[in-house]
């Protein structure tokens, strides 16, 4: 029975770890790896859980997890078909569905090439990409903007493009003198007629645009009306100017766009981002707001949270999203956040100094939170150690019956670890990727604590796959 327990055990870390690893890995340059070693570490873990425990891998898929790693579980499912029951084949099948229907269009056009590359033709391949393919609005929208991705993907699916103007467009330009879909005639036109660029979508008029020699404060406002919000975004971030409408963006990327102002800014601006944080961590707390009690919080602004190149300050957007969003959750007055910096002004903090965790945590452990959550990269060095001894000498000693639930959450991966680096065993420790995720992944952190066993991570497991291809309909 202890053997049968100890491998539940084992199993349930296993899986807890490659879900931590979905959730913050992408493959990208971190603060302390290089890319290549993120990639291969994730290689690794994604071929030991798909061959150990193929079922929660596709459940996975389910889960807030990124788009790099849905994408490459898809990959891996599909490429790996002949190793599943037939059961499992249709359970994996509307995972995959529903995940698709979800992801970037790009990343699903991206995924079609690499199955291509890959030789992966069967029939269910073909069967899953036609079905998502039928789905998508406007087959002539995705003609014009991912006019490679629908080529490739029209020859490996064996869609029926062959006749019809839309075949035309994508096998044989210049075959027509023009096209009834407005948007393919547009396309036409834009080769010669500057005007014809304001009615295709942004990224395919910018390249006529550069062609044409338009000036690019004159083509930004002539094509504003065709942008999507995200698109808005990054071309306000490029000129520096104030995104329109702050409280409505998603939360970490909001954090994100108030860390790239310089300080004196962030000062100047003081009330109209603090309003939009807050209105932004009150809409990501939906019904959990102010339904967890006296909370507090150790946030890490040390210098590793200024991350890489490749993710420039995203630690830190995590933290001081987490910050406002636990105030959310909170309620009024029940909620103390530490910055590891002792800084007290949120708005202003900066990726500095060394990471005490451990003084800061006992400080946290002083308001006798009903809640402490733990958000940093889990490189506590100042003096190295102190935080897993704080939290060991807590749990053992202090508070055994448990009456703090304690978590951390991490949101860089470590390549060497395959997992995010954690504080101390006693303690639950999840990857987090936006702190709009963070009520979900507190849940999941529980199962790492040793108190539920592997057949209750199954059941959430089985649990977030129906209601994830139940929504998906």
């Amino acid at each position: 029975m202890a053997q049968e327990s100890y491998a539940d055990l084992v199993a349930a870390e296993d899986v807890l770890l490659f879900v931590n690893a979905a959730v913050t890995a992408t493959g990208q340059r971190e603060f302390r790896s290089a890319a290549g070693e993120q990639r291969l570490s994730l290689a690794f873990l994604h071929e030991y859980v798909r061959v150990n425990y193929r079922r929660v891998y596709a459940a996975v898929l389910a889960l807030d997890i990124n788009d790099h790693n849905a994408a490459l579980i898809v990959r891996h499912l599909l490429e790996s078909a002949g190793e599943a029951s037939p059961e499992e084949k249709r359970t994996e099948g509307r995972l995959i569905a529903a995940r698709l229907a979800v992801l970037p269009p790009q990343r699903v056009y991206r995924l079609l090439r690499a199955l291509r590359t890959a030789k992966v033709n069967n029939r269910r391949t073909r069967a899953i990409f036609r079905d998502w393919l039928a789905a998508r609005p406007d087959p002539a929208f995705d003609a014009v903007k991912y006019r490679g991705g629908l080529k490739s993907a029209a020859r490996h699916a064996h869609l029926p493009y062959g006749g019809g103007e839309l075949g035309d467009f994508l096998f044989r330009p210049g075959r027509r003198p023009r096209y009834e879909h407005p948007l393919l005639d547009a396309h036409r036109r834009a080769h010669y007629e500057q005007g014809a660029l304001y009615e295709l979508p942004f990224t395919v008029a910018e390249g006529f645009a550069a062609r044409h020699g338009v000036p690019r404060e004159v083509f930004l406002e002539r094509i504003a009306p065709r942008t999507t919000r995200l698109e808005r975004l990054r071309i306000q971030a490029r000129a520096g100017a104030a995104p329109a409408e702050l409280a409505a963006m998603p939360l970490t990327r909001l954090a994100g766009y108030v860390l790239s102002l310089g300080l004196d800014e962030r000062a100047r601006r003081r009330a109209e981002l603090t309003g939009a944080l807050r209105a932004s961590a009150l809409r990501a707390a939906g019904p959990h707001a102010g339904t967890w009690g006296r909370v507090s919080a150790v946030l890490d602004d040390s210098y590793s949270c200024a991350g890489s190149g490749e993710k420039r300050r995203r630690p830190l957007a995590v933290a001081l999203a987490c910050h406002f969003l636990l105030a959310a959750l909170a309620g009024a007055g029940a909620y103390r956040g530490r910055w590891t910096s002792g800084g007290r002004d949120a708005l202003l903090v900066r990726p500095f100094g060394a990471t005490p965790l451990g003084s800061c945590l006992l400080d946290a452990l002083d308001d006798s939170p009903e809640r402490l959550v733990i958000v940093s990269d889990g490189w506590d060095n100042a003096p190295p150690g102190l935080a897993g001894e704080v939290l060991r000498v807590w749990r053992t000693r202090l508070d055994p019956d448990r009456r703090t639930r304690v978590v951390h959450v991490n949101p860089v991966y470590d390549a060497d670890g395959f997992d995010v680096r954690r504080l101390a065993p006693s303690v639950p420790t999840a990857g987090i990727r936006d702190a709009e995720d963070l009520p979900a992944l507190v849940e999941m952190a529980e199962f790492a604590e040793g108190r539920t066993g592997l057949a209750e991570l199954y059941t959430y497991l089985d649990r977030r796959t129906a209601l994830f291809t139940q929504d998906s309909r």
